[in-house]
């Protein structure tokens, strides 16, 4: 009854394959219009991400983290997020994941338009707009994952984490997922990263907002 009257959206299980995804997460030399795709959907996912942080209400996880450090070194944010990205990959090592063009050009990109974004736009002095700034970051921060996981060139750094994690410890991905990030927001709110009812909103939204992004894709009223 409970699948029934759940939205169409919400049951979405797999990423769909359209005509611009990559045959295999592990090809270099993939068609310019799968790469272009890749591009404008991290573009889009550093850019939502520079908003939730720019909105000063509540950065998501990951976000936190790059906060908190980044005061506590005096480096940008989005500095921060290009080593974590990097010491993160690092870790695939011992976790035996592989790495596709994606998931180098994920943490270059993302890490760009962070800064890009705190550098161009201002926090706003309204909650309510802050609030709006919050939405609009999550909305857009799902777009762009969506269209960068139908690409299919590789995981980013943290996905290739938390998959990978999965795999050793046979736990379920949603526990997974939920022990790095609580990790990582504790982490980052002990250095400093802002912690807030953005954070939250992010928490609860992003999944949703992924799956009917996802689901807007298969329905093919984008390709």
């Amino acid at each position: 009854m409970c699948l029934v009257n759940t939205p169409m959206f919400l049951r979405t299980k797999n990423i769909p394959k359209l005509s611009w995804s990559s045959k295999s997460p592990t090809n270099f030399k993939p068609e310019l219009e799968t790469l272009l795709y890749l591009c404008l959907g991290l573009i889009l996912f550093g850019f939502g991400e520079g908003l939730l942080i720019v909105a000063g209400i509540g950065a998501s996880p990951w976000n936190v983290l790059h906060e908190g450090v980044a005061v506590s070194l005096n480096l940008s944010v989005g500095t921060i997020a290009f080593l974590v990205s990097f010491l993160v990959l690092l870790l695939w090592y011992f976790l035996d994941q592989k790495i596709g063009m994606g998931t180098i050009i994920n943490f270059i990109i993302i890490a760009i338009m962070i800064d890009v974004t705190i550098y161009y736009f201002d926090k706003p002095s309204e909650f309510f707009l802050q609030m709006f700034m919050v939405i609009a970051g999550i909305l857009i921060i799902a777009f762009g994952t969506s269209m960068y996981l139908i690409a299919n060139l590789g995981p980013g750094p943290r996905d290739g984490l938390m998959t990978g994690l999965q795999k050793k410890t046979d736990a379920p991905i949603a526990l997974v997922r939920a022990c790095i990030e609580i990790i990582v927001v504790i982490a980052g709110w002990s250095l400093g990263g802002t912690v807030g009812i953005g954070t939250l909103f992010f928490a609860l939204g992003i999944g949703p907002s992924v799956a009917a992004s996802l689901y807007l894709f298969s329905s093919k009223k984008i390709t």
